[in-house]
């Protein structure tokens, strides 16, 4: 089967568990072209040489370590026209040279408005339309309560009307929409294969724009070893040791770490739930996708969700860390088989 595949290039979570899928879909004997941008496309085209075609996407806008709406739309319309000049190119190579039979959509809306307009049926799967067509079980803070209602409204606007909805999610949630199956999170191969063990640091992983005061922070835990990554550099700061990007190191780190302090970003979290890591998640402001994840970890008591970044949050955090091990020793999942099953069934009752 003919498929395109968009992947959006804001976040390199997409392109990672994008990757899985793709590897299962050409070991399928499917052939698939991807479309995609940023830093994505830089990474699957490496991946899948030949296959992927550079976009221009969609990009946030931040400022003082939040989404800035404003500078947001402005970006867009900046570089909206060399932007559309490059996209449609694209798209008319796809239908030179590539005329596909499906669509299947990573949150991407260059390929999902190409199936509109080709009518071609489109499959979803990510894990932002369970804001959308999942009954969400937490607080309804009222500092999230306008990002909830912005992100619903994304949500629902980005690949409205797909021919099924697979949700990937690491925690339960109420389907209250027609054409949605729940899975478990998309993990890549390299987490599958380590070895989950208790080590005695802890792994960080902020970005210096997010948390201008996480050393000073971090340093008024002395007794407490901590590994950072983000800030890519190769520095040793007392208790704390900032490292240079490195997809090998990381996972190692991540592997052996005692627990995990991060935003709230879904694959990293699904990643350290699957290692069965506790979680202390600080989320980005105003994304609500990012509360969303932090608040569900801290219901399922897989770790805590704070708001800010302080050395008595982190305290409080550490303290209980015995306790969240304990009840992320309840979580399993197959791998991605699940997932693998629901794709292929949903392939084929399409043709």
């Amino acid at each position: 089967m003919k498929i395109l595949y968009g992947v959006p290039g804001e976040g390199m979570g997409h392109a990672t568990r994008s990757k899985v899928i793709l590897t299962h879909l050409l070991a399928q004997g499917h052939d698939v072209q991807v479309v995609s941008s940023a830093r994505a496309y830089q990474f699957l085209s490496k991946a899948f040489p030949g296959r992927v075609h550079e976009i221009k996407g969609f990009h946030i806008a931040y400022r003082n370590a939040a989404v800035s709406t404003v500078n947001t739309a402005l970006l867009t319309l900046k570089t909206a026209p060399a932007n559309l000049k490059m996209n449609f190119n694209r798209y008319r190579e796809l239908i030179e040279r590539f005329m596909p039979e499906v669509v299947i959509s990573d949150f991407e809306s260059f390929s999902f408005l190409f199936a509109k307009h080709h009518r071609l049926p489109v499959i979803s799967i990510d894990n932002m339309q369970v804001i959308n067509r999942c009954k969400l079980d937490i607080p309804a803070l009222p500092e999230w309560k306008s990002s909830f209602q912005v992100a619903k409204n994304v949500v629902k606007a980005k690949v409205p009307g797909a021919a099924h909805y697979l949700v990937a999610s690491f925690f339960q949630a109420e389907v209250c929409k027609d054409n949605t199956t729940l899975v478990p999170p998309i993990i890549r191969e390299e987490i599958l294969k380590a070895k989950s063990i208790q080590g005695e640091h802890i792994l960080v992983y902020q970005s210096s724009a997010n948390q201008k005061n996480l050393l000073e922070t971090l340093q008024q835990l002395p007794q407490e070893t901590f590994y950072v990554y983000g800030f890519n550099k190769e520095e040793q700061h007392g208790n704390v040791q900032l490292k240079a990007f490195s997809e090998d190191g990381f996972i190692q780190d991540l592997a052996s770490a005692k627990a995990v302090v991060a935003n709230g970003g879904f694959s990293l979290l699904s990643e350290a739930v699957y290692l069965h890591k506790p979680i202390c998640s600080v989320p980005i402001p105003k994304q609500f996708e990012q509360y969303l994840n932090a608040a569900y970890v801290d219901k399922l008591g897989y770790g805590r969700y704070f708001p800010a970044f302080t050395p008595n949050g982190l305290k409080a955090f550490l303290y209980d860390v015995p306790q969240f091990q304990q009840n992320l020793a309840g979580y399993s999942q197959n791998g991605n088989e699940l997932l693998f099953q629901k794709i292929d069934r949903q392939l084929e009752k399409l043709f």
